[in-house]
């Protein structure tokens, strides 16, 4: 993993670090968080690289989670956890984010689940370290500056309570993506918050 852009480490020493570019297939947190479609059966960006970096037996585990839900897909803003595969990642989250629709369609509160329902997840499992990538700014076309703020605020609202996870990274895929998710934290940070917290820019 190269050097952080930026951190932000709580009063109870937990942190969240925001790294970029960089390549969420190649983490070594314990877990990784896929922006996943509804159907959990791949498709194209961070979806598709997930599933071909670590093999078939993440879809084979998706199918069988899809096979058991009533509505034979996952809800927007929901989240499941499966192997990694061949990933250096032992667990993948997979989580479908919003459909950005001008932003009136309860977008913002369903991208803030995705991150929340991840991280509960996380927790429930006995998972330390965590990453995600930016979720719905792809093909899902959320703009990235609102959608940072979003995923930012949610986290530092879920991370310092968790009994068990303790790290979350963004693993951002260019340069305008990873200084939209900085610019978040740095503002956040100067706002009041339940635990308090220090900002800080890495070398990078």
């Amino acid at each position: 993993m190269s050097d952080f852009a930026a951190r932000l480490t709580f009063a109870n020493r937990k942190t969240l670090e925001l790294h970029g570019p960089a390549d969420i297939t190649k983490e070594t947190t314990e877990a990784i968080v896929n922006a996943a479609n509804s159907s959990l059966l791949g498709g194209g960006g961070v979806d598709g690289a997930i599933h071909r970096a670590g093999g078939p037996s993440i879809l084979q585990e998706c199918k069988r989670l899809v096979a058991r839900m009533k509505t034979g897909s996952l809800p927007a803003g929901k989240a499941v956890i499966t192997t990694g595969g061949r990933l250096p990642a032992k667990y993948v989250i997979h989580t479908v984010g919003p459909v950005y629709r001008g932003g009136n369609q309860r977008e913002a509160e369903t991208l803030a689940s995705c991150y929340r329902e991840s991280i509960r997840i996380a927790d429930d499992h006995s998972i330390r370290s965590l990453a995600f990538p930016s979720i719905s700014t792809g093909a899902f076309g959320y703009p990235v500056d609102e959608a940072a703020e979003i995923a930012v605020r949610a986290i530092v609202e879920v991370l310092p309570p968790c009994a068990h996870t303790e790290h979350v990274r963004f693993v951002l895929f260019d340069i305008a993506t990873c200084k939209a998710y900085v610019q978040a934290t740095e503002k956040l940070s100067h706002q009041p918050l339940a635990i308090s917290a220090i900002f800080e820019k890495g070398p990078s």
